[in-house]
C-alpha cells in the first residue's frame, strides 16, 4: 500500500522526468519507457497516475502554465504588470528543459486539439491579467491594444531567449525590455491619467 502523501510527490517526479526526457530527445520521441527510466519508476505507475502519454503531457503543460502565475499580492497595478513580466521570465521558464518543452508543446498544439486548447487558455489568461492591470492606468480605449501588444512582446522575446539556450543573460535583458516597453507605453498617458484623477 502506497504511503499517504506520495501521490503528489510521485506525480511531480514524473513531470520533472518528462521535462528532462523532452529536453533530451524531443516530444515526438518521448516514451513511457524513457520517462520511467529517468524517474526510476515503473511504466505502470505512470499509467496509474496519468492514464497514458497524452495525460502525462497534458499534466506537464499544466504544470508549466501554473508556474506562470504571478507570485505575491499586488495592490499597485504597475507593480502587478512588472510581476507578470517576472513570472514569464522566472527561473523555471528560463531552464533549457522548460524552454524545449514549451517549444515542443507550441509546435504540437497546431495538430493536437487538447494542447491547442491549453495554449489558448494560457494566452487568454496572460491577456486577461495584463488587461486587468492596464485598466486603471490608461484610457479604456487603449487597454486592449496595450494588453495584446505586451503579451505578444513577452511571448516573442521569451521565444528569442528559448532559441538561444546557452545565453541565459538574454532572459534578464528581455525581461527588462518588456518592463521598459510597459513604462514607455504608460508614459504616453501620464497627462491624461493625471487629468482624470483631478
Amino acid at each position: 500500500m502506497p504511503k499517504v502523501g506520495m501521490e503528489p510527490l510521485r506525480r511531480q517526479q514524473l513531470i520533472d522526468a518528462t521535462l528532462k526526457v523532452i529536453d533530451e530527445v524531443g516530444l515526438a520521441r518521448t516514451t513511457f519507457a524513457l520517462i520511467s527510466k529517468e524517474a526510476g519508476m515503473s511504466t505502470g505507475i505512470i499509467s496509474h497516475y496519468f492514464g497514458n502519454k497524452k495525460g502525462l503531457i497534458d499534466a506537464t503543460v499544466r504544470y508549466l502554465v501554473s508556474q506562470l502565475r504571478v507570485k505575491g499580492v499586488y495592490t499597485d497595478p504597475l507593480q502587478r504588470l512588472m510581476g507578470i513580466v517576472d513570472a514569464n521570465f522566472a527561473p523555471i521558464q528560463r531552464s533549457r528543459a522548460s524552454g524545449r518543452a514549451w517549444l515542443s508543446f507550441w509546435a504540437q498544439s497546431t495538430q493536437d486539439a487538447d494542447l491547442h486548447r491549453l495554449q489558448q487558455i494560457n494566452r487568454k489568461r496572460l491577456i486577461s491579467n495584463l488587461t486587468y492591470s492596464f485598466r486603471p492606468l490608461i484610457p479604456a480605449e487603449h487597454v486592449k491594444e496595450a494588453a495584446e501588444t505586451t503579451a505578444a512582446l513577452i511571448d516573442g522575446l521569451w521565444l528569442h531567449c528559448a532559441l538561444e539556450p546557452e545565453r541565459q543573460e538574454l532572459f534578464a535583458l528581455h525581461a527588462k525590455r518588456c518592463k521598459v516597453h510597459i513604462q514607455r507605453f504608460l508614459l504616453q498617458f501620464a497627462t491624461s491619467n493625471n487629468a482624470r484623477e483631478r
